[in-house]
């Protein structure tokens, strides 16, 4: 190991510092770059991703077997591990955002003014994106792919657990980089695995100007405590899933199941499935059964466990619960009032679904359901970047300031207005 990130010499402060400064000189070169160097960067990160897939399995084999050792659960690991389909997964996404056009330099909304004037607003990058991750050693290219293209530098804090896989991952990026003549810089993996490079990194406002948490809950609350920079962030995801007494049972109970155990360990796996009680009947004893048949444990209220015995009472507390687990909570609703309020009332503002073959009330739910992501006959796994043609996503946001839902190439741009005159001085007084 070199001697610069020995944990006995290193200053993390001084590092992190050097990293900031880096990536701000970075920032100024990708927003000058054209797209198509952009898009050749990614491209060539894309290949090289390929070509050392055997490389980054090794490198995740042995975060993968550390984990294990530690104790760490199910979902934790599925989280961690790479697969050669995930590492094509990576470089197809990659591949997906070139393809993208560049929102960097779009003016839109120009409107001449009385004056002579003319008004409009310009797509720019943020400059310095700061993302900190756990265990998902693909947010390394993802979050790598998409800061380029949308022109801003990046620094990536992953998790000590991933370190391993994370560091052959940014080898090929900075290959990638070095390819089509960016600074290598433009993308800085934190090398050292000391948690006081988080609380470094988050206090480099002059450095960096956004701050993107993925992580569990706790990591980002504490993140959205002491950061002293504006942050993309979601706390977690109670996501639902409701059975209308007008859907399809057929459909009702395919997406119930896909949204529920499709993969457990995601923000976007369904936790809470509601169910109207006209339907209950029909609808619930056909879920559980593939439930129960595939080791989901179920809680539920009265109306629940008297048509599926099997299920265990329900607390309060296990309606607030991201469970990322094979748990789901079920509830017989009333009908469609009761299955906002209850969404209003115990639900994350992450993705929420209707089951419908009603379009008044399919349109009152996208109306009323106040998530990032709100969906009519589709499964709540649908909530990703990848699948809304992002190409990748940086993350989920579900605060409702700058970007909201998956955050890709857009979010990653802010607009700033310009104007084209010509010639046009100001006459009249009044305003600054």
């Amino acid at each position: 190991m070199d001697q610069k990130f020995d944990p006995a010499t290193l200053d993390v402060r001084i590092y992190m510092r050097e990293l900031g400064q880096s990536a701000r000189a970075a920032a100024r070169a990708l927003a000058r770059a054209e797209r198509a160097t952009k898009d050749r960067a990614l491209i060539a990160m894309a290949a090289e991703l390929r070509a050392h897939g055997a490389q980054l399995l090794e490198a995740n084999r042995a975060d993968v077997e550390r984990a294990k050792k530690e104790g760490c659960d199910a979902a934790f690991v599925d989280r961690l591990t790479l697969t050669a389909g995930s590492i094509e997964q990576m470089a197809a996404g990659l591949e997906q955002v070139a393809a993208l056009e560049d929102p960097v330099g779009r003016i839109t909304d120009l409107v001449r003014r009385p004056s002579g004037i003319e008004v409009g607003r310009m797509r720019v990058p943020i400059g310095v994106i700061g993302i900190i991750y756990e265990s998902r050693p693909n947010v390394t290219a993802d979050a790598a792919g998409l800061c380029v293209k949308a022109g801003n530098a990046c620094i990536l804090r992953g998790g000590s657990e991933a370190l391993h896989s994370n560091q052959a991952i940014a080898a090929c990026v900075r290959a990638g980089l070095a390819a089509a003549g960016l600074p290598e810089a433009a993308v800085q993996v934190v090398a050292i695995a000391d948690r006081a490079a988080v609380g470094e990194l988050i206090t480099l406002s002059e450095y960096v100007d956004v701050i993107v948490p993925r992580g569990g809950k706790e990591l980002i609350a504490r993140l959205a405590r002491e950061s002293r920079i504006p942050m993309i962030k979601h706390l977690d995801g109670v996501c639902h899933v409701y059975i209308d007494e007008a859907a399809d049972i057929e459909m009702a109970v395919k997406i119930a199941d896909n949204a529920k155990t499709q993969r457990y360990g995601t923000c976007n796996t369904m936790e809470t499935l509601l169910v109207a009680a006209a339907i209950a009947d029909r609808a619930l004893p056909p879920i559980a059964r593939i439930y129960l048949a595939k080791g989901v444990e179920l809680r539920g209220d009265a109306a629940t466990r008297r048509l599926v015995p099997e299920a265990k009472p329900a607390t309060e507390q296990d309606y607030h619960t991201e469970w990322l687990a094979p748990i789901v909570s079920i509830r017989v609703v009333a009908g469609l009032d009761e299955a906002i309020e209850h969404i209003a009332k115990y639900g994350s503002q992450h993705t929420d679904a209707i089951v419908t073959g009603d379009r008044s009330r399919a349109e009152r739910f996208l109306r009323e359901v106040d998530s990032s992501s709100v969906m009519v006959n589709a499964s709540t796994r649908f909530a990703d970047g990848f699948e809304y043609g992002l190409g990748a996503e940086i993350g989920i946001s579900t605060d409702k300031l700058h970007a909201r839902g998956p955050v890709g190439l857009e979010g990653l741009t802010t607009q700033k207005f310009v104007v084209l005159g010509h010639g046009e001085v100001r006459n009249q007084r009044g305003g600054d």
